[in-house]
Parts: C-alpha cells; structure tokens; sequence
C-alpha cells in the first residue's frame, strides 16, 4: 500500500485520540523498535471489535507501549476488564505510567510476566484475546490462551504476514520468521476454530473458537 493510499484511509477512518497520538510519538522517540505500537488504524480496528464483540474479559499478550491496550480498553463496556502481560520488565516504567495516567486506567489490569504460565493462574474466562508478544513462541502463546477463551470467543493474532517474510525464502532460517508460518500452519489446521487473516498493517488474523 502506498502512502497517498494509507493517508486516504486514515482520513476517512475515526480520528486517532490525542492521548494515543501523544502516545504513539513518545513510544517512537524513547523506545527502539516504535513501530511494534499499533497505531491508528489498527488501534481504531481493535477499537470497533471489541464493541462488537463485547467482552466482558480480554486478555492481551505483550503490553509493549500501551497503546492497543488503551484501544481496546476504550471499547470496552462499563464492568469489563483487560488484562495485559509483558515479559519485558524494562517496559514497566514507561508502559505503566501512561496506561495510569489514561482515562481507562480502571479497566486494565498491567502485569509484568509470561502470559503463558501466568495468564492460567487467574482463573479467568476470557471472551477474546489479543496475541502479540514473541513470535518465536506463538504456537505455544495460543495453545496457552485458548483453553481459557469462552466457545465462541475470540482470539487476534497480531504480525501474521511478517512485513511479507513468511512467502519469501531469504527469511527461511530467521527464527521469528519461523514461529509466525509454525503458527499460521498450526491454526489453519486447528479443527477447533475458524480463522481468516486480514492484510492490513503488517497481517492480523482473526480466530473464533467453536461452541
């Protein structure tokens, strides 16, 4: 997609709020690898599916910045609760003090560990769930994450096209490379859902568990 193309349809898509605008550029000035935050159109994105969805309880998986946290935190209804894990315990101090100094504070629930072991020990049902965190790991990530979704929830898997790398050969040996195609196998062969995935961005694919 060229950028007359992308402006186009951030300009015809809901306006991103000041607070994630503000977010968005401290992520790329003070952090290394920036553009990892969702940005825009796919903040907007997890945004309407949540209030379309209508969770009651999202778990995401890698907090990074904030950023999609704050997203799908605004589309939750009153009583709903995100909670979020990030493995890099360096992300803390930046991550936390926007996430409390948001509008949405009261409905996430930051955590600093690996979703995989801890995301179990709450004891929690969850309606959907966003996974974004290594993609070394992602098959592990979501066969640690769907037991606990609802039957006919949701989970979202961010990257799933890798800036293209899981369709060319030079990436064959990059190990992050690998876990996404290991996973995007894994889940079009997983009988107990149905999944599609979306070019945009850098390829998000949609799963719903069956009933």
């Amino acid at each position: 997609m060229n950028q007359e193309l992308n402006d186009y349809i951030l300009a015809h898509s809901e306006p991103e709020p000041d607070y994630l605008y503000r977010l968005y550029r401290a992520t790329n000035i003070r952090l290394l690898h920036g553009r990892m935050a969702s940005g825009h159109l796919q903040g907007r994105l997890l945004k309407m599916l949540v209030q379309m969805i209508r969770p009651r309880n999202i778990l995401e998986v890698g907090t990074f910045s904030g950023y999609s946290a704050l997203c799908m935190a605004e589309g939750l209804p009153d009583g709903g609760r995100l909670y979020t894990f990030e493995i890099n315990d360096e992300q803390e101090d930046f991550t936390r003090s926007w996430i409390e100094g948001s509008a949405y504070a009261d409905k996430i629930e930051f955590i600093i560990g690996d979703a995989i072991t801890g995301a179990p020990r709450l004891g929690i049902e969850f309606d959907m769930a966003f996974i974004d965190g290594d993609k070394r790991t992602y098959v592990e990530t979501y066969e640690a994450v769907l037991p606990l979704i609802r039957p006919g929830g949701y989970i979202l898997a961010d990257n799933t096209l890798w800036d293209g790398h899981v369709t060319d050969p030079a990436y064959d040996r990059d190990q992050q490379t690998l876990g996404i195609r290991r996973f995007n196998d894994h889940v079009r062969q997983d009988l107990r859902t149905e999944q599609v995935i979306l070019p945009m961005r850098d390829g998000l694919t949609l799963i719903r568990k069956k009933e």
